[in-house]
């Protein structure tokens, strides 16, 4: 590889750059020539959803209706390049447990069944038969089946293949059913349903045109869903103030050339996104907020006192909510001096953005994980809420709380019933539709998967799709753990860094891709997927499968499921395996509220939205009203050590070149930093305080009181654009300085945006002096 290069990216998001970069994924994944006919059905209404992010699939789509991360997930799906059994007899597993996480995927898509084989330490075809047989007969045999065996989904399994393994997981006799979710938005399906009475977001795609301000906190649209910088970019330009709070400077919500503009790609006119941007510390939002909240509340008594309008929708708060005037006192106790230090900005930037918002009618308020990911992750989300309820920003057209999901059909699988929590899916109806009695004691979310898993209590451990032991926090003890497992199903269509950590018995099963053909005997399939507006679409695959050799995912299941489950003539494996609308009648009939008329409307433009009370402000809480939450401090991150001035607040972040554990390449385009992922973003203060240099290697290691020493070595030192006292790292290279017990209060979501760590010198430096470092 080449030397690592730090220099600053001067040009907007989007643009030549992402054009340059769409041609360079195409061409690296030998499909420069067939993907366009792929890409024309990306995002369309009898095409396929995007499998990268879950943002909104329009009802009028673009021509291009995909953006540079999209067409990197279709590259790396549609590669022309194969990974066959021969692969494997020239590595063993010990030697591709070396390989970094680009590497592993490289080789491209698995073509065959494989078992490891523990004699060669390598990995062997085997038969779809023989795999299916053995792994029903060790779930089987699993002794305590509530506590034995788990059963993790990714992201982007389709509605279907969802409610058919929540459904298998039930039979067998538990609520295991950790899921991707767990780890970034789990924090909002815990914070919202208390606040406002349903679990998903408010905001639809129209919404965005009726809004007259936007408001961002911790989440960045130019490298996690880029086609969100159409909608902001049309906001701008009609003058709507676009507010963002956010610890780096991030390029996609500063400036953006829509690369779909011909004239924008001439003239290089580029479109400022925010309106007014404030480098919030790691962990200081929740102090941010209450911040803007005490300011909005000083604007309201203040023209109360001078015979003016109000400032709160006071109508709104009398009618609709419960708790504000708890609330209101709280926010006037709180200091001024300790709001400053605890979110890392100036009173008067709390206020610029209090001044706006009282200024505003409708207004969106925009999260992700800089927010989820967090100790007081539910009271910080909460506090958004508290804000945008202040004005009546709740049931309104043009306003509400937009949670930006990640993986492209996370919240489908949620409201398909894969969960750990029973009383989120109606099990009653579920026993009596399939006539057998649903367990009702809590499953293991992720992190309680992975103490199960430390405990040694884990036997079998069944992953429909993800790269689970990479995404999870603490890989210093998780990996060896693992290994301890008896028996682990990998369910993948690349190789990853979790089937080379291997028990007694490992499987790597192969599927059929979103984008492929999946045809039963009853002909091509159909399936559908959930987006972050909580709009379900149907999905039509358009390639021939990458093998002969694999299976649909629903194939999978039904097969294992006839293996290993009684003869019942209400759960009809064998006709949902042949057609798959026979599954969308089952969801219809376990969720009729919503899934009404399912084989027509999941074809709309736009797709059909799931049933959303609160755009009728009709409040599903235990007081039937939108509840103001009082937080109990506002302290982000209360459980870790107080370690004073030496220790730095880490928090993890994904590059441009990269969708959670998929990496594409070792460049960060916005942050300017090429062909290296090893590095720390620091603060040129934090640099000299410490006695470092840019370029020079250090470790990082966490400061925990736990007894476990958790380092990352030879982190390479950039100097960037983010407040003192914090430093960014990429995501999953430094879960392993991530402690397992180091979560989300309320929801268990790693708490990943605020780690304290130290930084400590390797020596010299290791770059040559003269180049141009990334300043942000």
């Amino acid at each position: 590889m080449d030397k690592p290069v730090f220099k600053p990216y001067r040009l907007p998001a989007g643009g030549w750059g992402s054009a340059k970069s769409v041609g360079n994924i195409l061409r690296q994944e030998g499909v420069l020539a067939s993907a366009p006919l792929a890409l024309s059905r990306h995002n369309k209404v009898d095409g396929y959803q995007c499998n990268s992010c879950a943002w909104v699939k329009p009802a009028s789509p673009l021509p291009f209706e995909y953006c540079e991360n999209g067409v990197k997930a279709v590259a790396w799906e549609l590669t022309a390049h194969r990974c066959t059994p021969e692969f494997f007899t020239k590595h063993t597993v010990a030697e591709l447990r070396e390989w970094d996480d680009y590497h592993l995927e490289e080789p491209g898509r698995l073509t065959h069944p494989l078992r490891y084989d523990a004699e060669t330490d390598k990995y062997v075809p085997v038969s779809w038969g023989h795999a299916v047989e053995e792994i029903a007969r060790e779930l089987l045999a699993v002794e305590d089946r509530k506590k034995g065996a788990v059963f993790y989904s990714s992201g982007r399994l389709s509605n279907e293949a969802s409610y058919l393994y929540q459904l298998f997981a039930r039979l067998y006799g538990n609520n295991n059913l950790p899921d991707s979710s767990n780890m970034c938005h789990e924090t909002t399906s815990v914070a919202l349903p208390l606040s406002i009475g349903q679990g998903v977001g408010t905001v639809a795609l129209d919404d965005f045109a009726k809004a007259d301000c936007i408001m961002f906190f911790g989440q960045n649209p130019g490298s996690n869903s880029p086609r969100m910088l159409h909608p902001l970019q049309e906001a701008s330009r009609r003058g709507v103030p676009i507010i963002t709070y956010n610890p780096l400077r991030e390029r996609g919500l500063e400036r953006f050339l829509n690369p779909q503009s011909p004239t924008e790609m001439l003239t290089g006119k580029e479109t400022r996104i925010s309106s007014q941007y404030h480098q919030v510390k790691n962990g200081g939002d929740l102090a941010a907020l209450a911040g803007i909240c005490k300011a909005v509340l000083a604007m309201h008594d203040e023209a109360l006192a001078a015979g003016s309008a109000a400032v709160l929708d006071e109508e709104f708060i009398r009618e609709h909510t419960h708790g504000f005037e708890t609330f209101a006192a709280w926010l006037r106790a709180q200091d001024w001096d300790e709001l400053e230090r605890r979110s890392g900005l100036h009173r008067a930037d709390m206020e610029a953005t209090a001044t706006v918002y009282g200024a505003s009618h409708r207004v969106i308020g925009i999260y992700g994980m800089g927010l989820t990911q967090h100790q007081a992750g539910v009271e910080t989300v909460r506090m958004l809420v508290n804000l945008l309820m202040m004005r009546g920003n709740m049931g309104r057209d043009g306003a509400g709380i937009c949670p930006v999901r990640g993986h492209s059909n996370v919240q489908g699988q949620r409201t398909m019933g894969v969960t750990e929590k029973p009383e989120l899916f109606p099990l009653d109806r579920l026993g009596e539709q399939f006539g057998f009695e649903p367990p009702r004691e809590a499953g293991y979310n992720t992190v309680e998967a992975c103490e199960a898993v430390l405990r040694g209590e884990v036997k079998a451990f069944f992953m429909l799709g993800g790269n689970f032991v990479r995404a999870i926090p603490d890989h210093g003890r998780m990996e060896p753990a693992w290994r301890k497992i008896r028996l682990t199903v990998n369910v993948i269509t690349k190789l990853n860094r979790s089937a080379l950590l291997p028990g007694k018995i490992s499987y790597i099963l192969p599927v059929i891709g979103r984008l492929e053909i999946d045809e039963t005997a009853a002909g091509q399939q159909v399936l559908s997927m959930e987006d972050t507006s909580g709009c379900i679409h149907g999905n039509r695959g358009l390639r021939r499968p990458a093998s002969p050799h694999l299976l649909g995912e629903i194939r999978l299941i039904c097969e294992l499921a006839k293996r290993m489950f009684e003869a019942n003539p209400r759960v009809r494996w064998d006709d949902y395996m042949t057609d798959y609308a026979e599954i969308r009648k089952e969801i219809g009939e376990t969720l009729p509220d919503t899934f009404w008329d399912y084989e027509r409307r999941m074809w709309e433009p736009g797709g059909f939205q799931r049933d959303m009370p609160v755009k009728r402000r009709e409040w599903r809480t235990d007081t039937k009203r939108a509840n103001f939450v009082t937080p109990k401090a506002l302290d982000e991150d209360k459980d870790m050590p107080d370690v004073g001035h030496d220790a730095l607040r880490l928090m993890t972040l994904r590059s441009n070149d990269q969708f959670n554990t998929t990496v594409y390449g070792y460049d960060d385009r916005f942050r300017g930093i090429k062909n290296t992922r090893k590095v720390v973003l620091m603060n040129r203060s934090d640099i000299d305080r410490l006695g470092l240099k840019v370029g020079q290697a250090v470790t990082l290691r966490t400061v925990a009181n736990d007894g476990v020493d958790r380092s990352l070595s030879g982190m390479l030192v950039v100097a960037y654009n983010i407040p003192i006292g914090c430093i960014g790292g990429y995501y999953p290279e430094c879960n392993v300085l991530l402690p397992i017990w180091h979560y989300a209060a309320g929801s268990k979501t790693p708490a990943a945006k605020g780690i304290p760590v130290t930084v400590h010198s390797e020596g010299g430096r290791v770059l040559e002096p003269g180049l141009e470092y990334a300043e942000g």
